[in-house]
C-alpha cells in the first residue's frame, strides 16, 4: 500500500531526488517514499552517450516545455528540456562535470547564506566523486558520482584548442579545481563509455534497502498542511488519488521549473499570481517562481576543409555502420561522445575578474538543434555569459497541475547580457582566424560574415541563440524579502518543508549545474540528519 505513514515524503527522482533517497535511507529506521511523476530508465538511448538526440523531444523522457515567446529572441518560443524519467536531467543532459568557480559559492555566502561558501561545499562535492583523477585535496574516489575522462577527440578539436592558446587563453588541466579559467575537454559523467546518472550512482543501490519505497507514474498536486505545518502529500495515479502523510519533512526535488509549480499549486506563493487561478493562499512568499536564471548559448557555425567531423561520418551509411561497431566492440567512437567535448572558460573583457564566457565545442554542425547534420564538413563553436544579469519567471498557467507552468526566461533583457553577448561573437570569430586554424580555411556561417554591425549581430543572435539547459533561481535561498528557502533550505515560515534542487541558487554558477545539485543534495542530506550542526 502507498498510502500510509513515512519518515520522508521526497518528491522527484531527479538528480537531487536520487541523492537525498541514498543518503537518508542509509539509516534503517528511517522510512523513505519517492515519488517521481515520470517513468523508468529503461530506454535503450538514455545510456548510450548520443542517445540524448533521441531523448530530448521525445515524450517518453522529457516533459516536452516550451517557453513563452522571448522578445529579445526575435519573439520564438524555445524547446525547454527537462528529464522525465528516473534520474531526471542527468538521465538525458550533456553529462558533463563541472562544478563551477569558488567565487560562485563564495559569494552565496557573501549574501548570507552561511555554509554555502567554497571550503563549505567542496567537501561535499568530493563525497560524491569517484574521479579517474584519483583522491587529492581537490577531487575524490569511491563515491557514488562517475568521473570519467572523454573516450575520443578531434584533430580539429585540438586545433580549436590550438587557436585559443594563440589568442592568449591558457591550456587548463582540471576545470574542477576553483578557477575554471582555460580550454582543455571537459570531464563527463560517463563509465566505460555508458552513461551514469543520478539514477544509476544514487538510486539504484538505495533500491535494495526495504527502507525505501519508490513509486513511478505518481504526479504530486499539492503539499498538504497540518496549521502551519506541512505533513502530507497528495499525488496521482492515473485516475486515482492517493494522500502520504510524512513524520518529519516533505522534501521537493521536482527543479527549478517544477518545484515552485508544486509550491503554487500549494498555495505558497506570490498572493496575486495564486489569486489569479483561484488558488488559496496559505503562505504568501512573493519570491517563488522569479528569480529564474539560465545560460543563453550562441551557436557559431564554421565550416571547414580538410577536417574530419561528425558531419561526414553521420552522413554516410558506412559511417554510420563504422560508429555502431566501434561503440558495440568498445564503447568509444562518436557514439560515446558527450554533446560537447572542448571546453573553453574566457573572459569577456579585461576587465572581468574569473572567466565569464564558457564555449562548447562541437566537431558538427546544423541549421538548429535537432536539425539534420550538415552535408558539409564544420563545427559549432557556441558560447554562454555565465553570469546573466537578466532575469524570468516561472509561475502557473492554471490551477491544473498536468498544465505545464509559464516560462519567461527574459534572455538579454539586461543591457550588460547584450554586450556580452556581442563580444562573444566577436571573440569567438577571433579565435576562428587565428594561425591555428587557417590550414581549415574557415568558413563562418552563422551568424554569418557579412554581419558586422551590432544591430545586425544582435537580430542574428535572437535567430540563433538557445537555452543551453540550466534554468536555476526559482527557490532562492537567502535573507530578503524575495527569498524562498533559508540557508538550511527550509521554506522560510513553514514547517516540515524544504526545497532540495537547483531552485535555491540565488546566482547562477560560472558553468553546468548537474553536479552542482547533486552537491547541494548532499549537504541538505546532512542538515536533515543532524539538524543541530551547522553544515
Amino acid at each position: 500500500m502507498i498510502e500510509g505513514e513515512y519518515d520522508y515524503i521526497i518528491v522527484g527522482a531527479g538528480t537531487a531526488g536520487c541523492v537525498l533517497a541514498n543518503r537518508l535511507t542509509e539509516d534503517p529506521s528511517v522510512r523513505v517514499l519517492l515519488l517521481e511523476a515520470g517513468g523508468k530508465d529503461n530506454y535503450h538511448w538514455i545510456h548510450v552517450p548520443v542517445g540524448y538526440l533521441f531523448c530530448m523531444g521525445n515524450p517518453r523522457t522529457d516533459w516536452m516545455m516550451t517557453t513563452a515567446p522571448e522578445p529579445e529572441l526575435n519573439g520564438r518560443s524555445l524547446a525547454y528540456p527537462r528529464g522525465k524519467v528516473l534520474g531526471g536531467c542527468s538521465s538525458i543532459n550533456g553529462m558533463i562535470y563541472m562544478r563551477g568557480q569558488s567565487a560562485d559559492y563564495d559569494s552565496w555566502r557573501q549574501m548570507g547564506n552561511a555554509g554555502w561558501g567554497w571550503d563549505d561545499v567542496l567537501p561535499y562535492f568530493k563525497k560524491s566523486e569517484d574521479s579517474y583523477r584519483g583522491g587529492s585535496d581537490l577531487h575524490g574516489t569511491g563515491g557514488e558520482w562517475k568521473v570519467s575522462r572523454q573516450r575520443l577527440k578531434w584533430d580539429i578539436l585540438d586545433a580549436f584548442r590550438d587557436a585559443a592558446e594563440e589568442f592568449g587563453i591558457p591550456r587548463s588541466g582540471d576545470f574542477n579545481d576553483g578557477s575554471n579559467e582555460g580550454s582543455g575537454y571537459f570531464d563527463v559523467n560517463q563509465s566505460k563509455g555508458i552513461r551514469w546518472s543520478a539514477a544509476k550512482g544514487f538510486l539504484r543501490p538505495a533500491l535494495k534497502r526495504p527502507n525505501l519505497r519508490l513509486v513511478t507514474g505518481a504526479l504530486t498536486k499539492r503539499v498538504l498542511f497540518d496549521g502551519n505545518h506541512v505533513n502530507r502529500v497528495e499525488f496521482t495515479m492515473g485516475a486515482e488519488t492517493h494522500i502520504a502523510k510524512a513524520r518529519r519533512e516533505v522534501l521537493l526535488a521536482s527543479g527549478a521549473v517544477n518545484s515552485p509549480k508544486l509550491l503554487e499549486l500549494s498555495g505558497i506563493g506570490d498572493p496575486e499570481i495564486l489569486g489569479k487561478h483561484g488558488i488559496e493562499v496559505r503562505h504568501a512568499l512573493p519570491g517563488v517562481g522569479s528569480n529564474l536564471q539560465d545560460h543563453l548559448q550562441i551557436r557559431t557555425v564554421f565550416r571547414v576543409s580538410g577536417a574530419l567531423t561528425l558531419n561526414q561520418v553521420a552522413n554516410s551509411v558506412a559511417g554510420k555502420m563504422r560508429m555502431g561497431l566501434q561503440y558495440l566492440v568498445s564503447r568509444t567512437g562518436p557514439l560515446s561522445m558527450a554533446p560537447s567535448q572542448l571546453g573553453i572558460f574566457s573572459r569577456s573583457s579585461p576587465d572581468v575578474a574569473t572567466p565569464d564566457l564558457e564555449y562548447h565545442v562541437q566537431p558538427l554542425s546544423t541549421d538548429k538543434l535537432g536539425d539534420p547534420l550538415h552535408p558539409y564538413p564544420a563545427i559549432t563553436v557556441s558560447v554562454c555569459n555565465l553570469r546573466p544579469e537578466s532575469r524570468g519567471t516561472c509561475h502557473l498557467a492554471s490551477a491544473d497541475p498536468d498544465s505545464p507552468p509559464d516560462i519567461r526566461l527574459n534572455y538579454l533583457s539586461a543591457e550588460r547580457d547584450r554586450q556580452i553577448a556581442l563580444a562573444s561573437v566577436q571573440q569567438a570569430r577571433q579565435i576562428m582566424g587565428a594561425k591555428a586554424l587557417a590550414r581549415y580555411a574557415p568558413e563562418e556561417i552563422l551568424p554569418g560574415p557579412s554581419l558586422s554591425k551590432p544591430d545586425q549581430i544582435m537580430t542574428s543572435i535572437g535567430d540563433i541563440a538557445t537555452t543551453i539547459f540550466h534554468p536555476v533561481g526559482t527557490c532562492k535561498m537567502g535573507q530578503d524579502d524575495r527569498a524562498v528557502v533559508d540557508e538550511r533550505l527550509k521554506v522560510r515560515g513553514i514547517s516540515g518543508l524544504r526545497v532540495v534542487d537547483a531552485s535555491i541558487m540565488p546566482n547562477i554558477v560560472s558553468g553546468n549545474t548537474a553536479s552542482p545539485v547533486v552537491m547541494i543534495a548532499e549537504k541538505a542530506s546532512d542538515m536533515i540528519k543532524w539538524p543541530k550542526v551547522q553544515r
